[in-house]
């Protein structure tokens, strides 16, 4: 189930998807990014064992932490919605204090892959009949052939003929058009374009609109703002087709404000597919299988961040994808190694992380990959406990929403 390139992760046990489900506000759900980019509310959660010395109640005033019990079991849906206690320790912070809450000697990792304009509105063609059919590319096969999810992907069968663009949006370099080539299971097909390489690359750009996820993009239009919004701002590497998007939160001044507090930020690359974000349909999450994504951490990144650690610095990945791709170049040690090349790693409790001592992490969907590996970090009733405060507490959810700074479960006694 997991697949790990440094061949270190014993494979999980089996355990239902349905733990990982809960219900959730619709109104939770961001449709707006926050301005500027660093109001963004976090929340800092911290698992610690249980004292005598705390008392129930303890520390619940404004701005101050609150205390959650643990529980005995999982709660499943619904989120929890009461128990205050020993356990877990929330602290309700903003995303630009995060230079007090780090310590100099710490270093942050970024994921500097750029989006692309991975959205495409196509007319399928098929003799004299015509239909609309929206396309979300997710992973590139070759020059000129990508894999993608349609929006209606019952209207495509293989061999038909697909012209893209819209009325406003003309292409440089003329008409883009695809052929089906591969129609597959849950919506995804695979196009064959007419163009290939950088003159495909140019037309997608011209063509194609900011890929926003489906739970926004289903409820507004696209605008021109989201190009810059849906984008963090120091994307250097074109090939993602989601955002990393806990690194939305992070403005030049908050970049700066670090560095002046002697915190460090490497960065990584990891072209970050859709696939990341499609919830588990499995009964079981040992029955799932992650979409692979291509990632590189530079021999002086690497070196840079164990460096780092043996001085005593704590590593925090900004975001899941920074996080994956890490403990993909980990070896048993903790020690990283350059790596390059594809990552399906699937992180799910029972998981021993590696590299990452601390993570920042927007608030992910149910049944989701990403509440999996929240969940393998922090603990399943920690993260459960902490979504039910933020749902209280009126904190924004998923894409476009708030972010949560998160420290690892302490093991038992």
């Amino acid at each position: 189930m997991v697949s790990d390139p440094q061949g270190q992760t014993p494979t999980p046990q089996p355990m239902r998807t349905d733990l990982f489900d809960f219900d959730l506000p619709d109104e939770a759900i961001a449709l707006e990014p926050a301005f500027p980019r660093d109001a963004a509310r976090l929340l800092v959660v911290r698992p610690h064992p249980p004292s005598p010395r705390l008392s129930r109640g303890e520390g619940r005033g404004e701005g101050q932490p609150h205390t959650a019990a643990p529980a005995s079991a999982p709660h499943p849906n619904p989120l929890p919605t009461e128990g205050w206690g020993e356990g877990i320790e929330f602290t309700d912070r903003s995303v630009r204090d995060l230079p007090a809450l780090l310590r100099p000697g710490d270093a942050l990792v970024f994921n500097d892959t750029r989006v692309i304009r991975a959205a495409l509105q196509g007319e399928r063609t098929r003799g004299d009949n015509r239909a609309r059919v929206a396309f979300n590319l997710h992973k590139r096969v070759d020059a000129s052939r990508w894999r993608a999810f349609a929006r209606p992907a019952k209207r495509l069968a293989v061999g038909d003929r697909i012209r893209f663009g819209h009325e406003g949006r003309v292409c440089l370099l003329g008409s883009l058009d695809a052929t089906v080539s591969v129609v597959g299971e849950a919506g995804e097909v695979e196009l064959a374009f007419s163009l290939h390489s950088a003159y495909l690359d140019q037309a997608i750009e011209a063509l194609g609109d900011p890929p926003l996820p489906p739970y926004i993009a289903a409820k507004r239009e696209v605008r021109p703002e989201d190009a810059e919004r849906y984008q963090t701002v120091y994307a250097r590497h074109e090939g993602a087709v989601a955002a990393p998007t806990a690194g939305l939160h992070f403005t030049p001044a908050l970049l700066a404000a670090l560095a002046a507090s002697g915190i460090a930020c490497q960065f990584v690359t990891l072209h970050v597919g859709a696939g990341t974000f499609l919830p588990v349909k499995t009964h079981d999450i040992a029955e799932h299988r992650m979409h692979a994504e291509w990632g590189e951490i530079t021999a002086d990144t690497a070196a840079a961040l164990n460096a780092a650690r043996a001085a005593g610095g704590r590593i925090m990945a900004v975001g899941t994808t920074s996080l994956r791709l890490l403990e993909s170049a980990a070896d048993a040690g903790g020690q990283l190694r350059p790596f390059a090349g594809e990552t399906d790693i699937f992180i799910v409790p029972g998981y021993r992380f590696r590299a990452v001592d601390l993570m920042i992490t927007n608030f992910h969907l149910p049944r989701s990959t990403l509440f999996m590996l929240v969940a393998a970090f922090s603990g399943l009733d920690t993260m459960q406990r902490a979504y039910g405060h933020a749902v209280r507490a009126g904190y924004r959810f998923y894409s476009y929403g708030d972010a949560c700074l998160l420290y690892p479960a302490v093991p038992p006694p």
